[in-house]
C-alpha cells in the first residue's frame, strides 16, 4: 500500500489495478493487440456511435448555451452567470449518478451489458426533455431543462465509457476508447458546422431563437437514435476476446 491510497481501496483492489497496468506494459507474454483490427467488430461501432454521435451535443451545450441565454434570455455574458455555473455543475451530479446507477442494477442481479444498455435507454429517454426548452418563457425553467439535459448527457458518456471494459479485453481498452474518444472530437468538429449554418439562417431570418428551438430538438432525438444503433450492434454478441483481436 502507498500514501496515496485511501481508506476505500482495498488491498486486493490496489493489486487489481496494479497488476493490470504492469500486464498492459508487459504485454501479458501475448502478441499486442492489432488496434485496426478492432474496426472490424460491431463492439466497436457501438463504441463510436455512443461517443461520435452524442459528445457534439455536450460541447453545443458548453459553447453555445451562453449565446443562447443571451438572445433567448438577455443575459449578459459581461457578468458571472448563476444560470451557467448551476448548469455546468449538474454535470457532475451526473457522471456520478449514471455510473452509480447502472452498478445498482448489476449488483441486483441484472447481467452487465443489459444493465448497461438499460441505463442508457433511460438516459435517452429523460433526453428527450431538452425538446421541452423551446416553450419556457422564463430563464429559470430553461436552467431547470438544461441542467438536467446536461447532468443525463454526463450519465451517458459515464456508461458508455464504461462499456469498453465490458465488451473488451483489458489489453484493448485504452485502444478503443481513443478511437471513440476520436469520433467524439471528429463529430465535435463537424456539429459546430452545422449549427453555425443553421443559426445564421434563423437570425437572417429574424429568428434566432427559433434556430435553438431546432437544435434542442435535434439533441434530444439524437440519443436514442444512438441507443437503437448501439443496441442493435451489441444484440448478437456483447463481447470480444483477446484472440479475436491478433
Amino acid at each position: 500500500m502507498t500514501s496515496f491510497q485511501t481508506e476505500r481501496l482495498t488491498s486486493e483492489e490496489y493489486r487489481y489495478i496494479i497488476n493490470g497496468q504492469q500486464s498492459e506494459i508487459k504485454g501479458n507474454g501475448s502478441n499486442p493487440v492489432k488496434w485496426y483490427r478492432l474496426f472490424t467488430f460491431r463492439q466497436t461501432w457501438a463504441l463510436i456511435t455512443g461517443k461520435g454521435l452524442i459528445d457534439p451535443i455536450f460541447w453545443f451545450f458548453l459553447f453555445w448555451l451562453p449565446s443562447y441565454f443571451s438572445s433567448a434570455y438577455t443575459l449578459d455574458l459581461r457578468k458571472p452567470s448563476l444560470e451557467l455555473m448551476i448548469i455546468y455543475a449538474a454535470t457532475t451530479a451526473g457522471s456520478i449518478g449514471g455510473g452509480y446507477f447502472s452498478s445498482l442494477l448489476i449488483k441486483k442481479g441484472w447481467l452487465v451489458m443489459k444493465a448497461r444498455k438499460s441505463a442508457l435507454f433511460i438516459f435517452a429517454v429523460l433526453e428527450l426533455s431538452i425538446i421541452l426548452a423551446q416553450f419556457t418563457t422564463a430563464a429559470w425553467m430553461a436552467v431547470g431543462i438544461i441542467s438536467l439535459a446536461v447532468a443525463v448527457h454526463q450519465a451517458w458518456a459515464t456508461n458508455v465509457f464504461t462499456m469498453a471494459s465490458d465488451m473488451f479485453p483489458t489489453e484493448a481498452v485504452g485502444s478503443v476508447v481513443g478511437i471513440a474518444g476520436m469520433a467524439g472530437a471528429v463529430g465535435g468538429i463537424l456539429f459546430p458546422i452545422l449549427v453555425g449554418s443553421l443559426l445564421d439562417s434563423f437570425k437572417a431570418a429574424g429568428n434566432l431563437t427559433g434556430g435553438y428551438n431546432l437544435l434542442f430538438t435535434i439533441c434530444g432525438l439524437t440519443y436514442l437514435t444512438a441507443w437503437t444503433i448501439i443496441h442493435l450492434l451489441t444484440r448478437k454478441q456483447s463481447t470480444v476476446k483477446l484472440n479475436e483481436l491478433q
